[in-house]
């Protein structure tokens, strides 16, 4: 290898092939390495392949060309190459990172200007220094690779017959999933201290049912989705602390489910209505009839909020078409959402609760005008309002969450999640069972057959946390089935 490198050095020979891959194979294992399943689609593959790899090659392959045919270049052979080379690895790694900024575009053309001036004479040695982050990326990417092809769906098998379950009654189901939203009796007291009677009292007025205490079973709204439609817990499949997302979340949500496949059994068009493309970014394919955004609206790096779509508005449309019946709508509305994911100055926790506040207010609004919308149109609709996890108010940013704590407020605001539901008819004598979403569509179920044995199965009304600071690195449980806060690793 040393040989190699020295002889690779040395050489009078350009090399535009190895300069240019040189260029982009760092950026893009780090991209990879730090968003694989924002970015796990072959579409994708073959996008980074053309823009992190294929493209600066054939960049440095023309001013190879150009190089043959200009005498007055050929003087500043090494100095263009190395300019090049630097634009392009400061530009990929740019949009790897922060995105593309004008700021960071006029300072990676100065540093490139710089070098080019500078260091030509060191051209070589900075591509197999380039050269060597691309292979040590590379060779960190192998663990999430093989994490990714050893992935086992199996959690998703029901203990029962559940997926053949007939319902009695169809209604028209509409699901708002506001994020954050905490549950309506937190709300006003502990970290929160919010008034917030208004709505309470607009929602009884309306024919809601408020179900206290109710939480999520995941901090997050990959995690708690992805147990949700699944009717089972997931623990997090076995995370890293380099890499802790739930592999294959997004398929699990929009593309198939129990979920879907009962609603579908039983003849129900399905509706997905996000505000943004979130649960898309990595082109999963969509198992609803309908979805409110085209993949050819998201770009092949999205991080899942490029693209914002006037939800209310769509659903209007879809509704002004000949209702069918029996529908299911997932409805997603990013507010109130939680505090900030960054650790700044800026960001502490009297200010991140003022801010979560304003925006809940801004969602009552909206949440007011989504039932609206619907029940104009479908006065018999089953109407269910919830929220993925909790707003993390208390804390100073979201990170901290991954802290060890024992303020029972702060675990609870990390959870603690609303739901109210219309029942177009009576409610069941068992939805005090509600406690958890995990459970959620398998009580719903047992209301629609009518059949109670169901129940028999549901999962444990309990709420996990990846830990990695205050305590070993691992998946934790911090709330028991009764309500208790505890901290018990994960033994499975």
């Amino acid at each position: 290898m040393k040989k190699r490198i020295l002889k690779f050095v040395n050489s009078e020979a350009d090399y535009p092939v190895i300069t240019g891959l040189a260029s982009g194979l760092y950026p893009m294992f780090y991209y990879y390495n730090s968003n694989f399943t924002q970015v796990n689609s072959f579409y994708q593959f073959f996008f980074f392949l053309l823009v992190y790899l294929a493209i600066p090659v054939i960049v440095m392959l023309s001013i190879s060309f150009l190089l043959t045919k200009t005498t007055f270049l050929k003087t500043y052979k090494k100095q263009l190459y190395l300019g090049v080379n630097i634009s392009w690895f400061g530009y990929l790694l740019m949009i790897s990172t922060i995105g593309i900024s004008a700021k960071y575009l006029f300072f990676i053309a100065f540093l490139s200007i710089i070098c080019a001036i500078a260091f030509y004479n060191f051209f070589k040695k900075i591509v197999v220094f380039q050269l060597l982050l691309g292979l040590l990326s590379s060779v960190m990417f192998v663990p999430i690779l093989l994490r990714h092809f050893s992935y086992n769906n199996q959690w998703l098998d029901q203990p029962d017959a559940i997926k053949n379950v007939t319902f009695k009654t169809k209604p028209n189901i509409y699901m708002i999933q506001v994020d954050g939203y905490v549950n309506l009796e937190v709300l006003n007291k502990g970290y929160y201290d919010f008034d917030n009677s208004n709505f309470n009292n607009y929602l009884k007025t309306n024919g809601f049912k408020n179900y206290k205490n109710y939480r999520s079973n995941y901090f997050s709204t990959l995690s708690s989705n992805s147990s949700l439609f699944a009717m089972k817990h997931h623990y997090y499949s076995e995370p890293v602390k380099a890499f802790n997302e739930l592999i294959n979340a997004r398929q699990v949500i929009v593309t198939d489910n129990p979920v879907l496949q009962i609603f579908k059994k039983n003849n129900y068009k399905t509706h997905l209505l996000l505000e943004h493309p979130y649960f898309l970014v990595n082109r999963p394919k969509i198992g609803y009839d309908y979805c409110n955004i085209n993949p050819s609206e998201i770009a092949y790096n999205d991080k899942g909020f490029s693209v914002k779509k006037e939800v209310l508005k769509d659903l209007q449309q879809v509704l002004s078409q000949e209702l069918v019946s029996p529908s299911f709508y997932f409805i997603e509305k990013l507010l109130p959402s939680h505090i900030t994911n960054m650790s700044a100055d800026w960001a502490n926790k009297k200010s991140e609760r003022i801010a979560y506040l304003n925006r809940l207010e801004e969602t009552n609004l909206w949440l007011k005008n989504a039932i609206e919308i619907i029940e104009n149109k479908d006065k018999n609709a089953l109407i269910i309002i919830s929220a993925d996890h909790g707003g993390f108010v208390g804390f100073n940013n979201t990170k901290e969450s991954a802290t060890k704590v024992e303020d029972k407020g702060l675990i609870y605001s990390i959870y603690s999640a609303m739901l109210s539901i219309k029942w177009n008819d009576q409610s069941p004598d068992f939805d005090y069972k509600f406690i958890t979403p995990v459970n959620f569509f398998r009580i719903l179920f047992s209301h629609l057959s009518q059949d109670k044995k169901h129940l028999n199965y549901l999962e444990e009304d309990s709420s996990y946390i990846i830990i990695d600071k205050g305590a070993p690195f691992g998946v934790y449980k911090y709330i028991d089935a009764e309500g208790n806060t505890v901290f018990n690793p994960l033994s499975n």
